[in-house]
């Protein structure tokens, strides 16, 4: 983690809203499940996005005290239940303006992140109003094994044309981390380096 957590720091310098975190922790229903045991892993200053639906009410506490962003996907309602700092939304573009909308009117300064897999769904997360998007994957990953990636080359390219900021997602090793630094990525975004 300390070689990813190295690169996704220096990424971060480059970004101007210090309330983006370098680095983002994602609970996966497979591979890491337990939201409230990798919140109590987590080093200050990491975010942290629960996709497990979890419902443990000691999160949000637990992610405070250790000053862990934490960042709840899907619905805005279960944002709000959850306790959460920010809303993460798929890649449903459908949804994604309803969902950032609630968001907003209940929490106006709370953070919304949002998922995109081209350069079509990073504009749509854009003007829905995120304030930072995960693009992905930028190499292969686990957790899509045989998806297509976008690489290095085309992940420049679609970041480039992001009015937000942008997170690299997928596959995002120590060995592949140092690629990043040619891109306009603000910091990563993942599972494997937080297990």
């Amino acid at each position: 983690m300390r070689t990813i957590a190295t690169v996704a720091a220096r990424l971060n310098a480059r970004c101007r809203d210090r309330r983006l975190p370098a680095l983002i922790a994602m609970t996966d229903p497979l591979r890491l499940p337990d939201a409230v045991g990798l919140a109590a892993r987590l080093p200050r200053g990491v975010a942290l996005i629960e996709r497990t639906r979890c419902t443990d009410p000691r999160l949000a506490t637990l992610c405070r005290r250790r000053g862990v962003l934490l960042v709840a996907a899907g619905a805005a309602i279960r944002a709000l239940a959850l306790g959460a700092d920010g809303l993460h939304l798929r890649d449903h573009p459908d949804r994604r303006a309803s969902e950032a909308r609630a968001w907003r009117r209940r929490q106006p300064e709370r953070l919304i992140f949002a998922a995109a897999h081209s350069g079509r769904s990073l504009r749509a997360a854009v003007a829905a109003g995120a304030d930072a998007i995960l693009l992905s994957p930028v190499f292969p990953t686990a957790s899509h094994p045989g998806a297509p990636t976008l690489g290095i080359t085309r992940f420049r390219l679609i970041a480039r044309q992001s009015a937000r900021p942008v997170y690299a997602l997928g596959g995002v090793t120590p060995r592949t981390a140092c690629g990043l630094r040619t891109t306009r990525a603000i910091g990563i975004a993942g599972i494997d380096w937080a297990l």
